[in-house]
């Protein structure tokens, strides 16, 4: 759906005068025979075994590779057996390190920036590196970060770790100016919660009226609590949130950290988002402790009464470095260390409730019943004016085709 924005960071971050060139493995294969200096490889938890043996291949062939991104932070060390060098956590302020120490042949192994970097006049990422009709999104929602971070610490999440827990933020004249000097007029925040600093928020929508976009965006739940921030999200041209509901159990998602809203109060929040014209994207965690072989269809069948535009489902995973990996491994519930298996699509920990094979088939029962055609009819056909609804509809049918050839609707794994 969409490029990652790691690596055209990186690429505005390098000098002028070194070449840069980007490969996305999803539509083409590695070049390991390519005459490249120096290999960066980004990657997250899921595609780590890959990773390795891409940098073990470069390594084997005389080249020099760093490593980085969300795995690579949270375990460094695992990471540097297969590479030369690994930046941990974001790469403004040590970057340019690295580049001098690879042209004076003396690459120290991990990097590591005594302090997060302000985001304050950031280059631009460097999308012309990335062939953009490739992404299926990219071409209706152009990616724009205006901060970084979530203020909130769920056990299952790996952003609050990775970007230090509080929100960081872009300033809002900058935001305007690369809107403006790319002509936007569709628009996708990948921010993980572009309300995680209200104040901020304010200023950025007030500022976003007058260009008269529609964008859509990542953000919690609760800001249906405060009315005057969601007209104010609405004015400004939001058309589409994507919201980590994660559980309609009241006693899941405070025993995971989530405390920030009350599961019981999960059905108004939706209503007040809804009367906004607002669309929700709604991420759902399968196997918490509260979940038995009845929450799929339970789920599901809330999503469908409070007509949720879209759904994805994911397993709990322990990612690395989480407070919930710490917890079940104290617990001894983890029976599976394959990295490639942490893609929310296969159980790698014991759940309590349940068999690891029901919570794994249960998923793909969720996806099935929520994208089967009676569902999207009853949820879409009467979703705000008709180029909304087709465009709703026509997305919908799109993900159900995944679905049924057992692919995830959103990342095509």
């Amino acid at each position: 759906m969409f490029p990652r924005l790691s690596l055209p960071v990186l690429a505005s971050l390098t000098p002028p005068e070194i070449q840069v060139e980007i490969i996305d493995e999803y539509f083409e294969e590695v070049p390991f025979d390519d005459s490249a200096d120096l290999i960066g490889i980004g990657f997250m938890t899921p595609q780590a075994p890959r990773a390795y043996q891409i940098g073990d291949e470069f390594k084997k062939r005389g080249k020099k590779v760093v490593m980085g991104g969300i795995h690579a932070s949270a375990l460094p060390e695992e990471a540097l057996a297969h590479a030369d060098a690994v930046v941990v956590g974001e790469a403004e302020g040590i970057w340019p390190k690295v580049l001098e120490d690879f042209k004076n042949g003396k690459m120290e192994g991990i990097y590591k920036s005594l302090q997060f970097p302000e985001l304050k006049g950031l280059p631009l990422p460097r999308y012309d590196l990335l062939q953009k009709d490739r992404y299926r999104l990219f071409k209706i929602n152009f990616p724009i970060q205006a901060g970084r971070g979530c203020p909130f610490k769920c056990e299952f999440c790996s952003v609050s770790r990775f970007f230090g827990g509080e929100y960081r933020w872009r300033p809002v004249d900058e935001v305007v100016r690369e809107i403006q000097k790319k002509n936007l007029k569709n628009i996708f925040f990948v921010d993980d919660n572009i309300i995680g600093q209200k104040s901020y928020a304010r200023e950025l929508f007030n500022a976003l009226i007058p260009l008269k976009i529609r964008w859509g965006g990542q953000a919690s739940l609760n800001v249906s609590k405060d009315e005057d921030l969601l007209n104010l999200m609405a004015e400004s041209g939001c058309g589409l949130l994507y919201i980590g509901i994660e559980s309609i159990s009241k006693s899941n998602l405070p025993s995971y950290g989530k405390t920030f809203f009350d599961a019981g109060e999960i059905s108004e929040h939706i209503e007040k988002i809804h009367k906004k014209g607002i669309l929700i994207r709604a991420s759902i965690i399968f196997g918490m402790d509260d979940d038995d072989s009845d929450v799929f269809h339970k789920t599901v069948f809330f999503l469908i009464k409070k007509k949720v535009a879209y759904a994805e489902f994911f397993l709990l995973t322990p990612m690395p470095g989480t407070e919930l990996q710490r917890k079940l491994e104290k617990e001894g519930r983890i029976v599976d260390n394959d990295w490639s298996h942490y893609d929310g699509f296969r159980a790698v920990f014991r759940p309590l409730k349940m068999r690891k094979e029901e919570l794994e088939e249960g998923l793909w029962n969720a996806y099935k019943e929520f994208y089967a055609i009676p569902s999207i009819i009853r949820r879409c056909v009467r979703m705000g004016s008709q180029n909304r609804k087709l465009r709703t509809i026509l997305s919908n049918f799109y993900y159900r085709k995944m679905v049924l050839k057992k692919r995830h609707p959103i990342y095509g794994e």
